[in-house]
């Protein structure tokens, strides 16, 4: 498809109304790093800014999927979710960009879209990398907001919008979401990629052994989902604030500390994270390692920017999956 991206004088209208008539436009970046939604930036004649974020299809890259009613990973983007999100964020004291503004009625562009604040360009990994002793303080913050989170349970997991609605069905356990996710992800994956095709049944076989090793049980924590340092940007005053929530859902916290394990490396200790189950947490960054190999092929298909990047990360992954197999 041929993607139109906003020009400056798509959003007159929308800075006259939600930014004051006394302030205008002189300056519009679309950020890089949205496979979902579109990121920009507005720079205005006061030397101010704030951040756009635009669903609109033609800044959604990937493509089309069957949503599954009760895995909450799925279809999670949209201006609902991300409003639901944003206030539970709040509530629990976690740091995340203001909300300004945020039309759901398409009165500005054909298209859902927030106005929040800028909290500047520095990510908690950019630091991390240039900066170690500097991302020590932002490191810890973050720790006790994930703390907050994790320990904010219910008995019910799902997308935060559909809990509140009542309409987050229950009749399959975490456990097998993610078990038949994995095998999902496994099957088209495995059409991609012949190494994975050969292999099928062995990784298809230590998935349920995996699954089978985990308890059950009934209580759910608020977790962001897809947290890596690229997720979270360092204010000037060198606060953490999470971006791109709206995957936000109750769900196991070891799906959080997984992903957290992965993307944090050296680092992840100084969340200082709650107790876990081992067993479930094994289970769980195996699924994600096959998610990260069928979800990176797929966009790669498209005419994503960036595709050498995702092919490289499902490489990566594979690696790891056909390593992580018992001999024999």
């Amino acid at each position: 498809m041929t993607r139109v991206f906003l020009r400056p004088d798509d959003l007159r209208d929308l800075v006259t109304e939600q930014l004051g008539s006394d302030r205008r436009l002189v300056g519009l970046d679309r950020l890089a790093g949205g496979s979902k939604k579109g990121v920009y930036r507005l720079r205005l004649d006061d030397q101010t800014t704030v951040i756009l974020y635009l669903w609109a299809a033609g800044e959604n890259y990937w493509p089309p999927t069957p949503v599954v009613p009760d895995d909450p990973f799925t279809d999670a983007s949209g201006a609902e979710l991300f409003a639901v999100n944003h206030a539970a964020l709040t509530a629990v004291g976690v740091r995340t960009a203001r909300l300004l503004a945020l039309d759901r009625d398409s009165r500005y562009l054909h298209a859902d879209l927030a106005l929040v604040e800028d909290l500047g360009a520095v990510t908690l990994e950019a630091l991390m990398e240039q900066d170690p002793a500097a991302a020590a303080t932002p490191l810890s913050t973050l720790g006790d907001a994930l703390r907050r989170m994790h320990t904010t349970l219910g008995p019910h997991h799902g997308k935060l919008s559909a809990i509140a609605q009542g309409e987050a069905p229950q009749a399959r356990s975490t456990e097998d979401i993610v078990a038949d996710r994995a095998l999902g992800h496994l099957d088209a994956a495995a059409v991609r990629d012949a190494r994975l095709a050969d292999a099928h049944e062995r990784i298809a076989d230590h998935v349920r052994r995996l699954r089978q090793a985990v308890i059950a049980r009934e209580e759910y924590g608020l977790v962001h989902g897809e947290l890596g340092p690229d997720h979270v940007l360092v204010t000037p005053a060198g606060e953490p604030a999470m971006v791109d929530i709206e995957g936000l859902t109750y769900f196991d916290v070891e799906w959080e500390h997984a992903w957290l394990q992965m993307r944090f490396g050296a680092a992840y200790p100084a969340l200082r994270p709650v107790d876990l189950d081992l067993h479930r947490l094994e289970f769980y960054r195996y699924a994600q390692v096959l998610s990260l190999i069928e979800g990176p092929l797929r966009i790669a298909d498209t005419d994503f920017p960036n595709r050498q990047w995702m092919l490289d990360l499902a490489e990566w992954n594979v690696t790891k999956a056909l390593a992580a197999l018992p001999f024999g």
